[in-house]
């Protein structure tokens, strides 16, 4: 028996696009994220501007979609909603540029609640401060919304100062498609500090460091390193479509009672949850945040080392040779060639 949720979940029927249909709403960026939101929101019947610098090269890419485009502080000064698309690290620069713009009663938005809960952003107390954060790549709130579907996702509300924040939330959520799935609400405490949890712990770090780990743990032990990229890294994908069709137990079910008993017994083994439990005390606390704005103002010098270690760590070169024996190689390139970079 399936439980019900501990959270009201929001459908097309509970959002009302009227509440926003008169409003100007500026999209700064039209990255991955920005151009779905602005093609949505257009399709929607929603009045859109998409804010670029004058130099950035997307000002292209979004005039040829019929979106009129305008500097950040001129999209913005015209705007009654201000949606914050560009990459967290650029954010607050670009606030800096568009805060004199914002009148009492307008929205500045956020699809990631990052500088807003670091308080790397601080608004005036006369506007309200909202997120709506599709739980999706850009490129798929885009392509979902064209099929007449959508994509799950989050609203959440850090300042009501008109009292209709969240309706008009729910109102957004609904212009880019996101309500036809199932919309959450969440708190920007709450959805900051699981994102980062989430990315440093397993979805980007620990997954990442367990796959290397495998590797080397194999390739030392003398087998081939094509054998080892194969079990410990292709198969990754087949493990982790199963557990996202079926969850844990349908992953279960799908492989050999071999593998699922190999897995229930020593799986634990290469754990460490004191080391996650520590992880997210630095999430909780502020450190890694200050560690990482640090790090962007003295020009990414750690960064860009541990970048350097990936590139040319032996898995990558041992990857990029079995891939091309991938009939679906190609066409995942030209999918992320095709993808908007954030601006």
């Amino acid at each position: 028996m399936t439980e019900e949720f501990t959270t009201t979940v929001y459908h097309d029927e509970d959002a009302d696009v009227s509440l926003i249909e008169d409003e100007t709403i500026a999209v700064l960026g039209y990255g991955s994220q920005g151009h779905a939101h602005a093609l949505n929101l257009k399709d929607s019947g929603m009045d859109v501007v998409v804010g670029l610098r004058e130099d950035s090269s997307s000002r292209e890419a979004a005039e040829a979609e019929g979106l009129r485009v305008e500097t950040p502080d001129v999209a913005a000064a015209e705007a009654d909603r201000v949606v914050m698309l560009v990459p967290d690290t650029v954010q607050p620069a670009v606030y800096e540029a568009i805060e004199d713009g914002l009148e009492a009663g307008d929205t500045l938005q956020f699809a990631h609640g990052f500088n807003i809960h670091y308080g790397q952003i601080r608004p005036s107390e006369d506007v309200d401060v909202t997120m709506s954060a599709p739980k999706s790549p850009g490129h798929l709130v885009r392509r979902t919304y064209e099929r007449g579907e959508g994509t799950p996702g989050l609203i959440a509300i850090y300042q009501d100062a008109t009292g209709s924040a969240k309706e008009e939330s729910l109102a957004y959520s609904k212009a880019i498609g996101c309500t036809r799935a199932g919309v959450i609400e969440t708190t920007f405490q709450e959805e900051v500090e699981t994102d980062l949890f989430g990315e440093q712990a397993v979805l980007c770090g620990g997954v990442t460091e367990m796959v290397k780990a495998g590797f080397e743990t194999l390739v030392d032990a003398g087998y081939a390193p094509e054998m080892a990229y194969f079990e410990c890294l292709n198969e990754l994908k087949l493990i982790v479509d199963l557990m996202y069709e079926g969850g844990h137990m349908g992953m279960w079910n799908s492989v050999s009672d071999t593998a699922e008993y190999g897995g229930l017994t020593r799986g634990e083994e290469v754990i460490n949850r004191e080391g996650m439990d520590k992880l997210l005390e630095e999430v909780q606390n502020g450190e890694f945040a200050r560690e990482w704005i640090s790090e962007n103002q003295a020009h990414r010098p750690a960064y860009k080392q541990y970048r350097d270690a990936e590139q040319n760590h032996q898995i990558e070169e041992v990857g990029a040779r079995l891939r091309e024996l991938f009939s679906w190689s190609e066409d995942a390139e030209q999918e992320t060639q095709e993808a908007p970079a954030d601006d």
